[in-house]
């Protein structure tokens, strides 16, 4: 049902109308218009008040995220995930600040959702300079913990989706640690946004106290119940790294962007960005290994694309090829060989580093 505009209603309308004449001169004008039209379509619907203030919050939400995160767009960042009420005594905890302290001296940032336990511990070790906290509006066990607390990189979010977006979209890589629901909720939707090519490329790494099973009997499960029946697949496997090493989960995330920098498409052509050129005969290497991903063609080196002429990473070497978008296990198996064939470098600050 269309609703009759009233007077405010088409003054409303004529106003967002001249706004628009001018978004031309803008540099996103054409998206702002997008927006804008979406909102006059909706105002022109008959919905509740209460669907209004779930548009208008997650707005107010998404506006927070984008202020505090575009001063550091071009920093590569970790997110950290795992349960609230482990102490600060527990050997999980402890394994967490030094896991942070550890990955922020190969230039990544921490994001953790800045209550207690794990988050804390992520925060206590990576330090204020390196920490970001995206906080929950939340009844019980939400208080910020104190290394994050008063910092201008916190932000108290409304809702839980638009809070998990900010997770994964300002994340290169996410270590999970031992929890709760939340703790699983967070694994599997990110293995799931993995798997759906909708996260990523990145690395997923699970992390155990030392001679631990936590996620050893989680990872259990998934073969014994998913993989058994046929639910998920065996490369899936591929999405994730199981370690209690507390090098080796700092070094899968490192060596993920040793050679491999990002992906993007350019309509049904897979572009991936990488920091050192390829050699023929490496390229030759993947196409006879992984030529059952692609929907056609081979894998090839690439110029940038017309179509990326302004964008950051435009100097970059890169590879295209026509992923067939469903063996996501694979494309990460096919990341790692890359890596393989360099070496990593500092990873520093850049306008093409993000």
């Amino acid at each position: 049902m269309t609703l009759s505009k009233k007077p405010t209603e088409l003054s409303l309308a004529e106003d967002l109308g001249e706004l628009i004449k001018d978004l031309p001169e803008h540099q996103h004008g054409k998206l702002i218009e997008r927006a804008l039209a979406v909102l006059l379509r909706i105002a022109d619907e008959e919905i509740d008040r209460l669907d209004w203030k779930i548009l208008t919050t997650a707005l107010e939400d998404l506006e927070k995220g984008f202020q505090v995160f575009y001063p550091y767009r071009h920093t590569r960042k970790v997110t950290i995930f795992g349960s609230a009420r482990l102490s600060p005594q527990s050997s999980e905890y402890r394994l967490a600040v030094e896991f942070a302290r550890y990955i922020t001296q190969f230039g990544f940032m921490v994001l953790t959702g800045a209550g207690g336990g794990i988050m804390q511990a992520g925060n206590e070790g990576a330090g204020r300079e390196h920490s970001f906290g995206l906080n929950i509006e939340l009844p019980f066990e939400q208080g910020t913990n104190p290394f994050i607390a008063g910092d201008d990189k916190l932000i108290r979010f409304k809702y839980f989706f638009t809070r998990k977006l900010f997770f994964l979209r300002e994340s290169d890589a996410v270590a999970l640690f031992p929890g709760g629901f939340g703790t699983q909720d967070e694994a599997f939707e990110t293995l799931t946004l993995c798997q759906t090519g909708k996260y990523g490329p990145s690395p997923l790494v699970l992390i155990d106290e030392p001679g631990g099973n936590y996620w050893k009997a989680w990872n259990e499960y998934n073969y014994n119940n998913l993989l058994a029946r046929g639910l998920i697949s065996a490369e899936d496997s591929s999405l994730y790294t199981i370690t209690d090493s507390l090098a080796t989960a700092c070094n899968v995330i490192r060596q993920f962007y040793c050679v491999y920098h990002s992906i993007r498409y350019v309509e049904d052509l897979l572009v991936m960005r990488l920091n050192s050129q390829l050699t023929d005969a490496q390229v030759e290497q993947l196409n006879e290994e992984y030529s059952d991903i692609l929907v056609k063609g081979k894998i090839e080196k690439s110029q940038v694309l017309p179509t990326e002429i302004k964008d950051e990473t435009a100097s970059l070497p890169r590879l295209r090829l026509y992923f067939n978008q469903r063996n996501l296990g694979r494309l990460y198996q096919m990341i790692n060989q890359i890596n393989k064939f360099g070496t990593c470098l500092p990873i520093e600050p850049h306008p093409e580093w993000k």
